[in-house]
């Protein structure tokens, strides 16, 4: 038994795990048969499809943020620049192209968690525990897993100095997912301000200018004038698994969803004031922490596969102190109600008609990140992170 237990948090035995997902994953959604829908025939790996038909629609000059009803299911969302880097994948075939795709996710995230300042057997455990979240995301053909990959290793690369590269991180998941720029917030905690400014507006005009090797200047403005047009349109049209979807669904509260997006605002900002703590490892990693829950929990589009990113925050929230039995009751609420939530594990009647309909699988990520926002909020100075979660 002791052999099988090192064996699982062995360092170099869990990369095969997450590979063997990704592929897993890919295998599953290429060999489902496509869903009939309006007279289409979609995939169960239309994300990708999604993102593969975006660099053709670039390339085409077509508006990529409109419906192409007989090629995919839903909307492209996410940068020109996104849409040109696809092009690295288009032209491969489905198995090759989606397979790649998930397995980039996958490990995105798990060089990230890799990165951390944990011990070997924590970030194990880490890895673990994200896991079956990242599953889910990964079976969706998500860039989830990408995202939450930046915006941690953004940060550890800032523990360890390294601006260009953090900068890099953070302004690719901005333009993939616009949220990703809350991570800029994390420069306040290092020196090298004027060099992170630097850094930032370099790649950030670089990567904006980049899809002028296959379209006009011209073209390519209208094109963000049309990303920038339809996110203010998708704002008004769902509540998704987030404090919003929540309060609309037990409460019946079905309007104020900009008030409830700066409350939110408000909230995450709050423990900025704090600025003794600047320089205190767990604040930054409880920072870090609330970052990556709230951008889910207060994001009016999201849905299951999103979830990955709130998951990572929750595994760094609990591993910033030592074990508590009420810490660890959390976290099984967290993992049953949240991670658990889609799966066969419950009856498809029990998720039909109380899981989905009443957003629980957001539920508990919304009260554990108000126990994140007290935390902050009452740290002391002399609070550390458990020495021997650390690597020595």
């Amino acid at each position: 038994m002791q052999s099988l237990r090192r064996l699982i948090i062995h360092p170099r035995f869990l990369p095969g795990v997450y590979v063997l997902m990704a592929l897993i994953a890919s295998i599953q959604a290429l060999l489902l048969p496509p869903h009939m829908f309006g007279g289409f025939p979609y995939t169960e790996y239309n994300n990708y499809v999604i993102f593969r038909q975006s660099w053709f629609h670039l390339l085409d000059g077509r508006n990529m943020y409109m419906l192409f009803p007989s090629e995919q299911w839903d909307l492209y969302k996410y940068s020109p620049t996104f849409a040109l880097c696809m092009g690295l994948l288009a032209h491969l075939p489905d198995y090759i192209g989606l397979t790649i795709w998930n397995l980039g996710n996958a490990l995105a995230l798990f060089y990230a968690i890799r990165m951390l300042q944990f011990n070997d057997r924590i970030k194990s455990l880490m890895l673990w525990f994200v896991l079956l979240e990242l599953l889910t995301s990964v079976q969706n053909a998500q860039s989830n897993g990408m995202m939450a990959g930046l915006m941690i290793g953004a940060y550890a690369c800032m523990q360890r100095g390294k601006i260009a590269w953090a900068t890099l991180w953070l302004v690719i998941a901005t333009f993939i997912k616009v949220y990703g720029a809350i991570g800029f917030c994390l420069f306040l905690f290092y020196p090298g301000k004027v060099r992170f400014i630097a850094w930032a507006l370099l790649w950030t005009i670089l990567l904006a200018v980049m899809p002028l090797a296959v379209t006009s200047p011209h073209t390519l403005v209208w094109q963000y004038h049309n990303w920038t047009t339809m996110m203010a349109e998708d704002q008004s049209v769902s509540y998704g698994l987030s404090v919003a979807g929540w309060l609309h669904t037990w409460f019946g509260i079905s309007s104020g969803k900009g008030i409830i997006t700066l409350l939110g605002l408000f909230l995450f900002l709050l423990p900025f004031i704090r600025f003794k703590l600047y320089g205190s490892e767990l604040y930054k990693i409880l920072m870090l922490s609330s970052m990556l829950i709230w951008v889910i929990i207060f994001n009016h589009k999201a849905e299951s596969p999103t979830f990955i990113i709130a998951i990572a925050g929750v595994v760094l929230w609990y591993f910033s102190a030592s074990r508590q039995l009420w810490r660890s009751l959390l976290l099984a609420v967290v993992f049953i109600f949240t991670c658990l939530s889609p799966t066969d594990l419950f009856p498809p009647y029990f998720r039909d008609h109380f899981f989905i309909p009443y957003t629980i699988k957001a539920v508990p990520c919304i009260m554990l990140w108000f126990v994140i926002l007290y935390r902050l909020m009452t740290l002391k100075k002399e609070a550390v992170l458990p020495q021997h979660f650390l690597a020595p």
